[in-house]
């Protein structure tokens, strides 16, 4: 019988449908007009900081003064200045290029938003602190108007993005480790401002424009080649961070925001150790202040205190310091054992659990409800300072000229501290160890079939995780000189404690270095300079967690790959205006 031979049907090839690009905002004014407003409103703003704001000394920072900025008219200054350069860059000044390589428009748009911000919060704060408007001198109106000028004016010029991001040619390497230090160094003059901030209108009006500050400098370019420098020259990176940072306690002159800085330094390093168990695993740990708090109360027990159950002591710090990493790595692996094999909520609802624990046991153990170990709700009092090299850390030192207060010398030590805790994280996270993490977190299945160990391998993050708590908790204890149990809670109003650092983790970035410091220190910062906001603490802090969640879920210093994962549309784009552009070359 003859076959009838069979014609081929052609398949459809899958046509790309293209995702359109998010049209910017624009006001609908000619170019002309745009570039006049821009211009004079930029000059104005400049100006302003000049000028005196209000009549009174009342409202704090000293806005009484011609010819010295001082309180928010700093940040009104800094932004303005910026504003300046970006539209000078807009407007096709000589050397454009090169303040803002991915185009000008966008960042001149959020340093203008960073004045407006910061300016009519502090116009609105006189107000209403002094009792009117009519409090408001020349200046300040000046000041307001300059900043809805320079707003406006920048949202009705044309979009110049970059459609293509440009290779970065590398510089000298001298002159990029040189710039390397200039912006570290920039970065902890911002920081140390919003720490020494002396009222909370002034944090208010400084919280805003440092964040459309960092947009400004991320829609010019700028951030992705910094993000390039410090990849290539990673030794120059940390040499510069610890630097920037050791400068802080030499432009104080007592110890009020330095002790602000070392509850910062005690709360990020705890975060940047719960990072490897949530950003490199991808294990949801609701208990981890546990481990601080066992780090804690094992340093108290043996620092020689009065209040202390145990007749011994005082140990040297790198004995207390071995011996509280071990107590918590004790009590990590006992813990993980036997509940890492559960997954997801499971394991979170059981980390749940040993934190309550925790803090339920150190409770009794007040010799009645139980042994007399920890004093129970008493705890322990009177934990000594610690003495390293022949010096006590409780007395004042001089440096290099420079008094050091009582807080001042655990600055030092918690920076060292944290410096530790971040070589551990960073070669561990670039390790055989961290890759098989990473894997874990993305598709713990798929990375089992590849012969990776999961239980043992996640096993060890837990116990890594908990030493270094531990770590951050024996210097707690003397640095709060006591350890009690209500410090060691899952949610409290205060930091440390379980959800502010799963917070810290989530809000700075999962999977970074830098992600949990700035994270941390915007969680502390935030309740200790809003203390008026205390009884609604938490609901704003629930909406700021759901505002991240919905326009930045992949945190302010976000992990490369959860980038791409979170912001896929945008990858797409990405990649047709590229295939667009190869096109175009053919």
């Amino acid at each position: 019988m003859k076959q009838t031979p069979t014609v081929p049907v052609p398949v459809p090839v899958p046509v790309p449908v293209p995702v359109p690009a998010p049209v910017p905002f624009r006001i609908p004014v000619p170019v002309s007009v745009a570039r006049v407003l821009t211009v004079l409103g930029a000059v104005l703003t400049v100006v302003s900081p000049f000028l005196p704001w209000t009549w009174t000394s009342a409202y704090p920072g000293n806005l009484t003064l011609t010819g010295y900025p001082g309180g928010s008219q700093v940040v009104t200054l800094v932004c303005g200045v910026a504003a300046a350069v970006f539209a000078a860059a807009a407007l096709r000044a000589p050397g454009a290029r090169l303040v803002a390589p991915a185009g000008a428009v966008r960042a001149l748009r959020a340093a203008a938003l960073a004045a407006l911000t910061a300016t009519w919060v502090t116009v609105i704060a006189i107000a209403v602190t002094l009792g009117g408007a009519v409090n408001l001198e020349p200046g300040g109106w000046l000041a307001g108007v300059a900043v809805l000028l320079l707003a406006a004016g920048a949202h009705a010029l044309p979009d110049d993005t970059a459609p293509e991001a440009r290779p970065d040619r590398p510089l000298a390497r001298p002159l990029e480790v040189a710039v390397i230090t200039v912006v570290f160094l920039a970065a902890m003059s911002v920081l140390a401002y919003g720490i020494t901030t002396e009222s909370a209108q002034d944090f208010l009006a400084f919280l805003p424009a440092a964040g459309f500050g960092a947009r400004a400098l991320a829609a010019a370019g700028l951030t992705r080649r910094i993000t390039a420098m410090n990849a290539r020259h990673r030794t120059a990176v940390a040499v510069a961070a610890f630097a920037a940072a050791l400068v802080f306690p030499f432009t104080q002159t007592g110890d009020q925001y330095t002790a602000i800085a070392d509850n910062i330094l005690v709360f990020a390093t705890v975060a940047l150790g719960l990072n490897i168990v949530v950003g490199l695993v991808g294990l949801l740990d609701l208990g981890y202040v546990a481990f601080l708090g066992t780090g804690a109360y094992t340093a108290a027990l043996v620092s020689g205190s009065t209040f202390s159950t145990l007749d011994v002591g005082p140990w040297p710090f790198w004995a207390t310091a071995l011996l509280g990493m071990a107590v918590s790595l004790v009590a990590g692996l006992v813990i993980g054992a036997p509940t890492l094999r559960l997954h997801g909520d499971y394991l979170a609802i059981v980390t749940l659990g040993f934190g309550e624990i925790f803090r339920i046991t150190v409770n009794n153990l007040d010799g009645t409800s139980g042994p007399l170990v920890t004093n129970g709700p008493n705890g322990i009092n009177s934990v000594p300072n610690l003495r390293l090299f022949g010096f006590d850390l409780g007395e004042p030192h001089t440096v290099l000229g420079v008094p050091f207060g009582r807080f001042a010398n655990y600055y030092v030590l918690l920076l060292a501290v944290v410096a530790l805790v971040v070589f551990v994280y960073a070669r561990m996270g670039d390790s055989r160890i961290g890759r098989a993490w990473i894997a874990l977190r993305e598709d713990e299945k798929a990375a089992t079939a590849m012969g990776i160990e999961g239980f043992r391998y996640k096993l060890l993050a837990f116990g890594l995780g908990a030493s270094l708590a531990g770590l951050a908790g024996t210097v707690m204890a003397h640095l709060q000189t006591n350890a009690v149990p209500d410090n060691y809670k899952f949610a409290d109003t205060a930091p440390p404690n379980s959800a502010f650092l799963l917070a810290a983790v989530v809000l700075g970035g999962m999977g970074t270095v830098s992600g949990p410091l700035v994270g941390a220190a915007l969680l502390y910062l935030i309740p200790a300079k809003f203390e008026f906001f205390s009884k609604y603490q938490m609901m704003l802090f629930g909406l700021a967690l759901v505002l991240m969640m919905r326009f930045r879920p992949e945190g302010l210093v976000p992990d490369r790959r959860h980038q791409l994962e979170f912001h896929h549309e945008q990858a797409a784009r990405a990649e047709a205006r590229s295939a667009a552009a190869e096109a175009n070359a053919v």
